[in-house]
């Protein structure tokens, strides 16, 4: 099951008003359950390097159903990730990634959002998230 493009363009629309909320610019990206991008946007005047870090965020969440932010605590030299970040082409671990799951405890896809702190980049994130009623992800060993 994957996020469909209406939730992708919902999430969207969310995070661009939490962006605006908040005087940032960013890139927002949506992917299905496979990390295939679905849906993008770059607010105008947002940075150029953002694009690739927003669409890596939503990949490397979907990827490991986790928030990247999680991923960056458990990947710092000596933790159980360390070098995580070098597979798969590359992966983002610090916050702005969320998996979207479905209310059947369902992986469907992601959002991965990049331009400011981040910080904003999450709580931009979350809006996202929140607005196609996310819920919980499921028990995993690596989530704290």
């Amino acid at each position: 099951m994957h996020v469909t493009f209406e939730q992708a363009e919902k999430a969207i629309a969310a995070a661009i008003l939490e962006s605006k909320k908040i005087g940032t610019q960013m890139c927002i990206a949506v992917v299905d359950s496979g990390a295939d991008l679905k849906a993008f946007v770059r607010m105008d005047g947002a940075w150029v390097g953002s694009v690739d870090i927003a669409i890596k965020k939503a990949k490397t969440a979907c990827f490991f159903a986790m928030n990247t932010g999680q991923i960056g605590e458990l990947s710092q030299p000596g933790g159980p990730l360390y070098g995580i970040e070098h597979s798969n082409d590359g992966l983002i671990t610090f916050p702005g990634g969320i998996p979207i799951v479905n209310e059947d405890g369902v992986l469907i896809g992601a959002i991965g959002v990049s331009g400011s702190s981040v910080e904003n980049d999450h709580q931009v994130a979350k809006a996202g998230v929140e607005v196609i009623g996310v819920t919980d992800l499921p028990a995993h060993p690596w989530r704290t």
